[in-house]
C-alpha cells in the first residue's frame, strides 16, 4: 500500500487563524515543492521498505511508488536505503497508488547505452539468462535474443548447457523501432577460428610437436583440431603396433600431442603422426632377427594367404600358407593356427626398408623331400594310392605328403584316354613306375603304362596298310567311330570314311557294341594312331 506524505502544516489552524487567501497561498507553495513528474519518465528513487513481494520506493512525489519484488534479478540483495532507477508508469491508478517499474527503467537505460556506444558488428559481453522459443535470452544491460543456430559452431546442440554462463557476443542486428537486438556467438567463434587458422599456418612446420583436441573419429583415422586447423592422424600413423580401430587409442575430446608429418598449404591439409613420437621398432631389426634365425611370436591376424605373427610391439612377420608344412596340404591357415597362438618359426627373408619379414613354420622341421631321389630311384616300381584326379592326370600318394603325378599320356600305350576318371578311381591302390624326380621343385613323375612293354612295334607289324579288320564300336563321336580291335587297342573310322546318306546321323546307323568291318588306311607310329575306313 502507498502512503500519503504531509508537510508540517496544520490545515485546521490555517482555517481558524488565517483567512482564505493565506490558506490558498500556503497550499500553492506546498504543491510547488512537489516534483513535477511525467508518466514514462525515469526517476531516481530510494527503497523505503519491502513488504512481502512489494517494494516501496521514495521518488520525491506525494506518494511512494510501488513495484514487484520479482523485478529484481537478486531480490535477496535489496534492502531499505538502496538507490534505484525506476520508470513512472502511472501517477495514480484506480486505487490511488503510484506504479513504477525497475525492469522497464533498466531496459530503457540499457537501450540508450547500447545505441550510444555500440553498433552492428561490435562485440559485447552478456550473460545467458533463460531459454525461449528458437534460442536464448542474453542480458547485455537489456534482454537480447540469441538464436539457437548462433549459439556455437555446430549450431543448436543442447543449448541448455549455456544457461547462466557469460560470453562475448557479436551484435548482428539492431531494430531501433522495436528496440530489439539479435546476437551471435557463432560469428565470433568463426572469426576467432579464422584468426587462429591464419596464425597457425604461419607458425606450423613439418617435424613440430603440437597439441590438439580429438574432433572426429573415423575408421581410417582421427581428425585433430590444432587450434583453428584440422589435421588427419591416419590409423597407420597412430601406433607401431597393430590396431583395428582408432577408438582403441583415443576418444572424442581427448587432448593429445602429435607430430606434424606433412603440410599441404594450398589444399589446407595437414598429416599428423602419433607413433613418430618414438623411434621405429624396425631400427636394427635385421640384427635382432637375422635370416635363418628361429623366433617365437604371437599370431595377431589370419588371412587366406597366410598368418601375421607379432615378434615384438610394432614388428610383424608373415608366414605364407606355402610355408606351413612340408607334407600337409593346407587350404586355409586357420586349419593350423588361430589368433593368439604362440608359434615358433624361421626367418626366411627380411626387408627392413619395406618393413617386411617372411617367416616359415615348416623350416623348423626336416624337409622330407631331401634325399628323396635315393629313396625312390628312377625306374623303380612303387605302390601308392590315388589321391586326386584332374583333367591332365592323377596324383598318387607314395607316403604322407609325398605325391607323384601320372600324366594322362603315361596311362596307356594304346588306348586314348580323354579323362583319367575313365581309367582310375580316387582311393584306388596301384603300382606305378617312377619316371623322374625334381627335389628342388618337389615334383615326381610317375607312369602306369611303363609297367608293361610297349606293344606298338608289334601292332604295326600285325596291322599293315590295307589290312581288313573286324572290331566292336566302343565310342561314337561327332567326327567318327572308335573301333576296339583288341583289348586297349582302338582305331578311328573318320566320318568321311563311312558310307552315310547326307541326311543321316552316325547314331541312326550305328550303336556302341555293334561289330563292324573296316580297312587299315593309316598308321601313325609317332602319335600311335590307327586310321580305318568302311568305304
Amino acid at each position: 500500500m502507498s502512503r500519503k506524505k504531509h508537510k508540517a502544516v496544520d490545515f485546521e489552524d490555517l482555517d481558524q487563524s488565517k483567512d482564505s487567501s493565506v490558506f490558498a497561498k500556503e497550499l500553492e507553495q506546498f504543491e510547488q515543492e512537489l516534483k513535477v513528474l511525467n508518466e514514462g519518465e525515469i526517476i531516481k528513487g530510494k527503497v523505503v521498505s519491502i513488504v512481502k513481494n512489494e517494494v516501496l520506493v521514495d521518488i520525491g512525489y506525494k506518494s511512494e511508488g510501488i513495484l514487484s519484488l520479482d523485478e529484481f534479478d537478486n531480490p535477496a540483495e535489496i534492502s531499505a536505503g538502496d538507490e534505484i532507477d525506476v520508470l513512472l508508469e502511472n501517477k495514480e491508478d484506480e486505487n490511488g497508488m503510484v506504479i513504477v517499474s525497475k525492469r522497464k527503467a533498466d531496459r530503457t537505460l540499457g537501450w540508450e547505452k547500447i545505441i550510444n556506444n555500440y553498433k552492428e558488428g561490435d562485440t559485447i559481453r552478456g550473460r545467458v539468462t533463460r531459454k525461449v522459443k528458437g534460442g536464448l535470452m542474453v542480458d547485455i544491460g537489456l534482454d537480447a535474443f540469441l538464436p539457437a543456430s548462433q549459439v556455437s559452431l555446430r549450431g543448436a546442440q543442447n543449448i541448455d548447457q549455456y544457461l547462466g554462463n557469460t560470453y562475448e557476443f557479436m551484435i548482428v542486428k539492431v531494430n531501433i523501432p522495436r528496440k530489439n537486438i539479435v546476437l551471435s556467438r557463432r560469428e565470433l567463434l568463426l572469426k576467432e577460428r579464422e584468426e587462429n587458422r591464419t596464425r597457425l599456418l604461419l607458425e606450423i612446420e613439418e617435424g613440430q610437436m603440437r597439441s590438439g583436441v580429438v574432433k572426429n573419429i573415423a575408421d581410417f583415422g582421427v581428425f585433430i583440431d590444432l587450434g583453428g586447423v584440422d589435421g588427419l592422424l591416419h590409423i597407420t600413423d597412430m601406433s607401431w603396433g597393430r590396431i583395428s580401430h582408432p577408438s582403441e587409442l583415443v576418444a572424442l575430446g581427448d587432448t593429445i600431442e602429435v607430430k606434424i608429418l606433412n603440410i599441404d598449404r594450398e589444399n589446407m591439409k595437414i598429416s599428423l603422426g602419433l607413433k613418430q613420437k618414438s623411434a621405429s621398432p624396425w631400427e636394427g631389426v635385421d640384427k635382432k632377427y637375422p635370416i635363418g634365425s628361429k623366433i617365437k611370436g604371437k599370431v595377431v591376424n589370419i588371412v587366406p594367404y597366410g598368418a601375421f605373427v607379432e615378434l615384438e610391439k610394432g614388428v610383424e612377420g608373415l608366414i605364407h600358407i606355402s610355408e606351413f608344412s612340408w607334407t600337409r596340404r593346407i587350404t586355409h591357415p586357420s586349419e593350423m593356427l588361430a589368433i593368439g597362438d604362440i608359434v615358433e618359426a624361421v626367418v626366411l627373408n627380411l626387408e627392413v626398408q619395406n618393413q617386411k619379414i617372411a617367416l616359415g613354420i615348416k623350416q623348423t622341421e626336416t624337409d622330407p623331400w631331401q634325399g628323396i631321389s635315393a629313396k625312390y630311384p628312377a625306374g623303380s616300381r612303387i605302390k601308392g594310392r590315388v589321391r586326386n584326379l584332374t583333367d591332365y592326370g592323377v596324383f598318387v600318394e607314395l607316403e604322407e605328403g609325398i605325391d607323384g603325378l601320372i600324366h594322362v599320356s603315361d596311362m596307356s600305350w594304346t588306348k586314348k584316354i580323354n579323362n583319367p576318371s575313365e581309367f582310375l578311381k580316387k582311393g584306388q591302390k596301384l603300382e606305378v613306375v617312377l619316371l623322374s624326380i625334381d627335389e628342388s621343385s618337389h615334383k615326381i613323375s610317375l607312369g602306369l603304362k611303363q609297367l608293361t612293354e610297349d606293344p606298338w612295334p608289334k601292332i604295326s607289324e600285325k596291322y599293315p596298310l590295307e589290312t581288313e579288320v573286324k572290331g566292336v564300336i566302343s565310342k561314337i563321336t561327332s567326327f567318327g567311330l572308335f573301333m576296339e580291335l583288341e583289348k586297349e587297342l582302338e582305331g578311328l573310322v573318320h566320318i568321311t570314311e563311312i558310307n552315310l546318306e547326307p541326311t543321316m546321323k552316325l547314331e541312326d546307323s550305328f550303336k556302341v557294341g555293334d561289330e563292324v568291318t573296316a580297312k587299315v588306311i593309316k598308321l601313325d607310329n609317332e602319335q600311335r594312331k590307327i586310321g580305318l575306313s568302311m568305304k
